[in-house]
């Protein structure tokens, strides 16, 4: 399926033909609430407010045509503080007090990996996960992957496409700079495997704790990396953590490239770099490379995408007061915002629905008498061919979510994109003609020597390698 189908109009199908109208059969009477629990306050609040927004513009067009089958759809959100324990009360308050019909847009490693054993609990209310900020492996696999829905890529992937491009550029010694629980080990993790393939390993490590701060000095995690001889450094964070570590290293003279998953919140850790950078006089966007598993929200040429632009033009959705962390500021268009939207559009593939009997609105229809019984059925779609927004990939036992190793290829958000920040903004690989005159190769970009015929190659990466991540010991910095 080729990308640029991008669902040709999420709208026009309607939300009666995507997952979330089966919530219609079992949801309060003038309501389907979908519960949330995510980081709206501190150091990652730019993570659970936009994911919030992202969804909220597709809830506020549904419900101002009327809703579905006559109700609005409320999303119950909770703050966590991106930590656990919150996660787990958050969880357990939505389902046995707010009673929900679905879980959705959870955020989050360190909180979902600690919130998965309590959804397993009501398994036999046939309770769901549509769709969560993670990456991370204990979600894909047994025993859960009959509970949650995964629509992004995989962490493990995500770092198998950057070492890639990077190999290809020419660097041999990978450097690690990593949120200290399950998430940095995750990603951590991901490296080591890409580069155990190509025989090679990780040359020094560092971390840092969750919820650090931008102005904090990452001067020692800079130093172990550079004295390890690092080439290059992949990070697995978030924005405020790894946007210090940037402005840190680019502060100590090393220009070496710096690298993110798209969990990081690349647009809020690009902000904070160009306005510190405005007030020291100086560029910290230099060499910095990002993964996406969303198109670019600028890629107006994909009908979802124009879609998402219009309706956060239209309603403008905004976090809960109650919720509002008054020192973050919203932004217009992100990443994570377009991902809240695709996340609320899963719905199963054409062959699911035939395999099914039907579409899933038509067996919310056929179901109303028997409403239990709904949620059993949105969790078995789980496992086969998924069209998400116009994206396709396979979900299943150990290939939940896009992750997958084997099975033909589909192009979506199963593929791992790379974009660079320069000068404030960010530029995707295939729009390069944007790049300054100084800057027009992979290996150039990377501050990287040619590596071979393959180096100069100007392609999307897609990569699958299955795995299983679990939550890590403390560690200090330290060199390896």
């Amino acid at each position: 399926m080729n990308r640029r189908s991008f669902l040709g109009g999420v709208l026009s199908t309607g939300l009666a033909s995507s997952l979330l109208p089966a919530a219609a059969a079992r949801a309060q009477v003038g309501e389907i609430r979908i519960g949330m629990s995510a980081a709206f306050r501190g150091s990652a609040a730019g993570l659970g407010s936009e994911l919030h927004r992202g969804a909220q513009a597709y809830y506020s067009e549904i419900n101002a045509r009327g809703g579905l089958f006559g109700r609005s759809i409320t999303v119950v959100a909770l703050d966590d503080g991106y930590n656990p324990d919150p996660c787990i009360r958050n969880t357990i308050q939505l389902l046995d007090r707010e009673k929900v019909f679905l879980l959705s847009n959870y955020v989050g490693t360190p909180t979902l990996t600690r919130a998965l054993p309590v959804i397993k609990q009501y398994g036999d209310q046939h309770v769901v996960l549509v769709g969560n900020f993670t990456g991370a492996q204990p979600q894909r696999e047994a025993p859960y992957v009959d509970q949650v829905f995964n629509v992004r890529a995989s962490y493990r992937q995500e770092m198998a496409a950057l070492v890639e491009r990077f190999w290809q550029a020419g660097a041999r010694r990978f450097g690690v700079y990593y949120q200290i629980d399950a998430y940095g080990r995750s990603g951590t993790d991901g490296v080591a495997r890409a580069l155990a393939a190509r025989n090679a390993k990780i040359v020094a490590e560092a971390t840092y704790v969750r919820n650090a701060k931008f102005e904090e000095d990452m001067s020692i995690a800079v130093k172990a990396l550079r004295e390890g001889g690092s080439e290059v450094v992949l990070c697995t964070g978030a924005y405020q953590g790894c946007g210090a570590f940037v402005r840190s290293a680019r502060d100590a003279g090393w220009a070496a490239p710096i690298s993110n998953v798209s969990f990081v919140g690349s647009d809020a850790m690009l902000g904070l770099l160009v306005k510190h950078g405005r007030a020291k006089g100086r560029d910290y966007t230099r060499a910095l490379i990002n993964s996406q598993v969303v198109p670019s929200y600028d890629d107006t040429a994909l009908p979802g995408v124009g879609e998402y632009r219009a309706l956060m033009d239209k309603h403008n959705p905004q976090v809960p007061e109650a919720l509002r962390d008054t020192a973050y500021v919203p932004q217009k268009y992100s990443f994570i915002s377009l991902e809240g939207y695709v996340n609320r559009g899963v719905r199963p593939s054409a062959r699911r629905w035939n395999r099914s009997g039907g579409s899933i609105s038509e067996s919310v229809r056929r179901s109303r008498s028997r409403p239990s019984g709904i949620k059993g059925w949105i969790a078995s779609t789980s496992r086969g061919s998924t069209a998400i927004a116009g994206y396709r990939s396979r979900t299943g036992p150990r290939r939940s979510g896009p992750d997958h190793a084997h099975g033909r290829s589909e192009a979506g958000l199963e593929k791992t994109r790379d974009a660079e920040a320069h000068g404030g903004h960010r530029i995707h690989r295939r729009d390069r003609s944007r790049l300054p005159g100084a800057i027009r190769s992979p290996r150039e970009d990377h501050g990287l020597p040619r590596a071979g015929p393959a180096a100069g190659r100007d392609r999307e990466l897609d990569h699958r390698v299955p795995v299983a991540a679990g939550e890590p010991e403390p560690r200090v910095h330290r060199q390896g």
